[in-house]
Parts: C-alpha cells; sequence; structure tokens
C-alpha cells in the first residue's frame, strides 16, 4: 500500500515554486548566482538516483535483462558500418598493415572507459548511464553540461548511420549510391539531399524500441548474430586469398602514423561515434538488468572484448588481400575481393553492413531514450519525458522525442555535414567518468578529511594538467621530447593519489582493478585524443555548450533547484513523522509494561 501512495504520489504533476507566477520567476532569475554555486557544488546521493529519481517516471522499467543480452547489446552498438567505411581510409592513406595496432590501442583506451563505467553501472543501476554517475559525484551542473552534448551526438551520430543505411542499401541493390535520395534544387546544397528511407528505417527501430526491451534484445542479438557470421564469411573468405607478402611493409608511415588512426577514427565519420560510445548506451539499461552486479561486467567487458577481436581480425585479412597502396578508401572490402575474383561477395559485404549498421541504431534508440528519461526524472527537461508507460515498461515519450529529432537531421543533411559535427563529446564525458571515479573513491561524503581533499585536488590537477599538456603538445609538434616531461608528471599526480590520500570508499559488489591508475590512464588517454580533433569540433562544442547554458541559467538550474529544496523537505518531513511515531511508541510499550508488572505485583 505504501508503495502505491508513493506512486501516485509521484504521478501527480509537480508544481515548481519558481515558476508559479511571473514574480516568482523574476525572483528566481535575481537569485541565479547562489543557486548556480549550489547546484555546482551540491552532489546527488545514490539513494536519490536509485529511489526518489525513478519515482518521477510513474511505472518501473521491466528487469528482463541479462549477460547475454547485454553483450549482444554492447556488440551491436559498437560493430557498424564504421569498420567497413574508414578501415580503408586509414591503411591506404596513414597507417598500412600497422592498421591493427591502432585497432588495439583504441580497444584498450575504450576498455579503460568500459571499466569505469561499469563500477558505476553496478552500483548505480539507472536508466541516467553517465549523467546519474556525474550528478553524484560531481554535481548537477557538470552532469548537465556533458550529459547535453551527449544527447546532441546520439542524434548526429544517429543520423550519420542512417544515411549510410540508405547508401549500402542502394549498393546491395546494385545502385549509385545517391539514387534514393531526392534533390531538393531550391534548399542549400548541404540539406538538399532528402532521405525518406533513412526516416522510414528510424520509424521502423522506433517501433522496437517502444513496443519492448526485451523483444528489442530479441531482435538484436539475432541481427548481431546474422551480422558477425557475415564477418566470420569475410574473415574465412578473405584469408584464403592471403598474401604474406602484402604484409612486407608493415610501417610505412612511421610510429606516429599508428596513432593518427585514433585520430581519424573519431573525426572520420559521425558512424564512428558508435565505436566508442556505444557503450554508454548500453549502461542506461542497468536499470533494466535482473543481476546487475553480475551482468553488467560480464555484458560491458565481454562485449567490447568480443569487439576489439572482430576489428583486428578483420584489418588484417584486408591487409594480407591487398597491398596497402591498392586498398580503396572508400569500400576497402568491396574491392578487395574484387581484385582477388571474388566480385560476387561485395553484395555480403553489403549486406553486413546493413545488419551492422540496423543493430547501431537500435541499441542507440533504447539507449538514448533511457538517457534523456533520466535528465527529465531531475526536472532538467520537461517532466513528461520521464513518463515510463504501463504496458510496455518503455519511455515512449522520450523514445519519440529522440528519434524523432534524429529523423529530422537524417532527412535534410548529407553525410559530410554530419562527419564535421564530432566529436569532442565523446572523449570529454568519457574523462568526466573516469575523474568521477577517482572523486568516488577518494572523496567519500563525511569521512574525506580536508587536508586529504587539498591533497587530491593536487594530485587531480597535475594528471588534468599534463594530460591537457600532452594534447596541446601532439597538436602543435610531432616531436616526442616533451613527452620525457609530461609523462612524469602524469605519473607523480597518479602515483601521489596512490600513496598520499588514503581510499574512503570501496565498492560495495564491483570495483574498478588498479585505482587509481587504471582511470588515470583513461583520463590521460581521452584528453590526449582531444589534440587530435580540429577547430571546428571545438567550435561546435563551444556552440552548442553555450546554448545548453542558456536554457540552464534561465529554465533547468531553477527547476533543478526547486526540486532539490522540495526533496529536502520531504525528507525532514519524513524524519519528524519517524522521531514523533517512536515517541508515541516508546511510552506506550513503557506504560504497557508497568501495568503488566503492577498486575504480576498484585497476584503475587
Amino acid at each position: 500500500m505504501e508503495g502505491n501512495d508513493d506512486n501516485r504520489r509521484y504521478s501527480q504533476a509537480v508544481t515548481l515554486e519558481s515558476f508559479q507566477s511571473l514574480s516568482k520567476y523574476k525572483r528566481a532569475l535575481l537569485a541565479t548566482p547562489w543557486r548556480l554555486v549550489d547546484r555546482m557544488t551540491g552532489r546527488s546521493m545514490e539513494e536519490v538516483e536509485l529511489v526518489e529519481v525513478k519515482r518521477r517516471s510513474h511505472h518501473e522499467m521491466k528487469k528482463t535483462l541479462t549477460w547475454w543480452d547485454l553483450i549482444w547489446f554492447g556488440m551491436g552498438s559498437v560493430i557498424g558500418s564504421g569498420i567497413f567505411v574508414l578501415t580503408g581510409f586509414e591503411v591506404r592513406n596513414h597507417v598500412g598493415p600497422a592498421v591493427v595496432l591502432s585497432y588495439v590501442i583504441s580497444g584498450v583506451s575504450a576498455m579503460l572507459s568500459v571499466f569505469c563505467y561499469t563500477e558505476f553501472a553496478v552500483e548505480i543501476p539507472v536508466a541516467g548511464g553517465s549523467f546519474a554517475y556525474l550528478r553524484v559525484e560531481l554535481g548537477d551542473f557538470v552532469a548537465y553540461i556533458a550529459s547535453g552534448n551527449i544527447l546532441l551526438e546520439y542524434v548526429v551520430g544517429g543520423a550519420a548511420v542512417a544515411r549510410s543505411w540508405t547508401s549500402y542499401f542502394a549498393t546491395l541493390c546494385n545502385q549509385d549510391p545517391d539514387k534514393f535520395l531526392i534533390h531538393a534544387h531550391h534548399l542549400s546544397a548541404d540539406y538538399s539531399h532528402l532521405d525518406p528511407i533513412a526516416v522510414a528505417v528510424l520509424f521502423i527501430i522506433g517501433l522496437f524500441a517502444i513496443s519492448s526491451t526485451k523483444g528489442s534484445s530479441r531482435f538484436n542479438y539475432l541481427a548481431s548474430i546474422l551480422h558477425l557470421l557475415v564477418l566470420l564469411f569475410i574473415i574465412v573468405a578473405g584469408l584464403t586469398k592471403a598474401n604474406a607478402a602484402n604484409y612486407s611493409s608493415f610501417l610505412p608511415f612511421g610510429s606516429r602514423g599508428i596513432f593518427q588512426l585514433i585520430h581519424s577514427y573519431l573525426q572520420a565519420a559521425a558512424v564512428l561515434f558508435f565505436a566508442y560510445v556505444g557503450f554508454d548506451a548500453v549502461s542506461t539499461m542497468a536499470e533494466e538488468t535482473k543481476n546487475p552486479g553480475r551482468d553488467i561486467p560480464l555484458g560491458l567487458i565481454g562485449s567490447m572484448t568480443c569487439t576489439t577481436l572482430v576489428y583486428c581480425m578483420l584489418s588484417v585479412t584486408l591487409c594480407l588481400m591487398q597491398r596497402f597502396s591498392e586498398v580503396d578508401e572508400n569500400a576497402a572490402f568491396s574491392v578487395a575481393f574484387e581484385a582477388v575474383g571474388m566480385s560476387w561477395a561485395k553484395y555480403i559485404v553489403a549486406f553486413g553492413a546493413l545488419k551492422g549498421m540496423t543493430s547501431v541504431l537500435l541499441v542507440g534508440a533504447v539507449g538514448q531514450a533511457r538517457y534523456l528519461t533520466h535528465i527529465a526524472r531531475t526536472q532538467l527537461l520537461p517532466p513528461w519525458l520521464a513518463k515510463v508507460n504501463e504496458r510496455t515498461g518503455t519511455p515512449i515519450n522520450a523514445t519519440v522525442v529522440m528519434l524523432g529529432a534524429t529523423a529530422i537531421v537524417a532527412f535534410f543533411t548529407k553525410l559530410d555535414v554530419l562527419a564535421n559535427l564530432l566529436s569532442i563529446s565523446t572523449l570529454f564525458l568519457f574523462s568526466l567518468v573516469a575523474l568521477a571515479l577517482l572523486v568516488r573513491r577518494y572523496c567519500a561524503r563525511g569521512v574525506a578529511t580536508q587536508a586529504n581533499i587539498v591533497k587530491f585536488v593536487l594530485c587531480i590537477a597535475l594528471i588534468l594538467g599534463s594530460s591537457v599538456a600532452s594534447a596541446v603538445y601532439w597538436a602543435n609538434t610531432t616531436k616526442w621530447v616533451g613527452y620525457i616531461i609530461i609523462v612524469p608528471l602524469w605519473l607523480m599526480g597518479t602515483v601521489g593519489i596512490w600513496l598520499l590520500v588514503p581510499m574512503t570508499k570501496k565498492p560495495k559488489v564491483w570495483g574498478v582493478p588498479l585505482v587509481p591508475f587504471l582511470p588515470s590512464a583513461s583520463i590521460g588517454i581521452n584528453v590526449f585524443l582531444l589534440g587530435s580533433l580540429d577547430k571546428a569540433s571545438f567550435r561546435r562544442f563551444g556552440f552548442w555548450t553555450a546554448i545548453l547554458l542558456v536554457y540552464y541559467l534561465f529554465v533547468g538550474l531553477h527547476s533543478s533547484y526547486d526540486m532539490a529544496q522540495m526533496l529536502k523537505k520531504e525528507r525532514v518531513e519524513s524524519l519528524t513523522e519517524s522521531k514523533l511515531d517512536e515517541e508515541n511508541v516508546v511510552p506506550s510499550l513503557t506504560e504497557s509494561g508497568t501495568k503488566n508488572e503492577d498486575h504480576h505485583n498484585l497476584n503475587n
């Protein structure tokens, strides 16, 4: 009965004080500086995210997922069209056969972030993913800015994959990639090639995403299994045409080229975004996982390991089939099979790419809707986006909004325009999650002393400062001598935390190993990779962040502040009621005990 009362209470529309009248809104705006400080320094609590914030969705999401589902969700979100589109370009222009080393390095970088995400997802299994983790450890403001940028990346990345789907579908039909686009001459050149097929694909994906998470999971792993069979065919058939002489020049572009693939991998196309952030979408499904402590580590780490192995095998196969200088930049595998006399195989390659992109779109739709849902639960966005449908157990409103925005962008915007909108937010978010993990372990509320917090902050400054220095140095010179200073500074900060700052919190179920070294390495690598991004990415990041700030200062800040104050008031009232109940119960028990004792004495 008590749970039903709570659900009824939270299902009612919440009227926030700052928006009750124009005069109250004006007073709220005047209090913006103080409220901003409160939101920047205040941190949410795990109990709030797990209980109070979840109640605002009206209904619970259904716990139907296991580690098996998460593995296939993870692989479905990662193995998309990037392997088919970008590998050839990098082999031909930057790394040659050493592309396999670049895939290993990028896989290690992703795995470091996976470990950080996994601990949070096990300890705080809610639909908000990294947004909830950052709210708990770094505060409301940081979480909002990081998550707002990631939502844009979801939309842009999904639109790019949808348009790529149309191109590969045309190839499968033995047509020109632009065959099914509609040319609108009265529109700007960058937005005049309309793509109705991309919209139709997103609509169908949306139907799966809103109907059932378990149903989406089944469809995803069936599609992923079929996709892996296609990839296995490419590997086996390709290796039958292998020529070891093609591997004779393993590093044709020098050692710097090894790292160049990682950089180009992040900026060459919007499709590739999912190769790094796919597991972020999977972490948002923790709320629907039956046994988070067991299933999430197996699902996330297992899927990333399998994906890295598949990428490495495919890249080796390609470079054994053709000499690197002859690899086609745009259709590497298709042209490679044609070169060895297997022209019919290009249709299988196109079919595999379509299957991969379908999985990417489905997992992205499921993950981004849950991300948006949890943000709306905190009142930073309209609360109707937080509603979970009672029958399906899915956030229908959030799914429709995210896929609607993605469809609009996909319908109008050309692929090369979308590619220029990536990918700084991904690396920015990964760095913050790793930082949040260090804060969680060494700065627990009410446990860490002031002196230890100061030492921790100084060490973090060394880690961040050296990481930023490495990114700037990499972007401006090809020399290596500077790293003789930069790397020891990073190591000094990390060892400083290890030796000088006592750990104040340990994970309850599953934790990241080698703390603080592993999360510190994740920060260093992700910030370092920021040095490879072009100026357009930073301008886009700054422009969109400015828009987010305007909304936050005029709406989101006051909604979030009012909700925080409301929750504090409710907790105080709840504690007061509990104390009153205890005071009423104790005297009655004492009085009853006295009466029984008197009665016993009289009888004696």
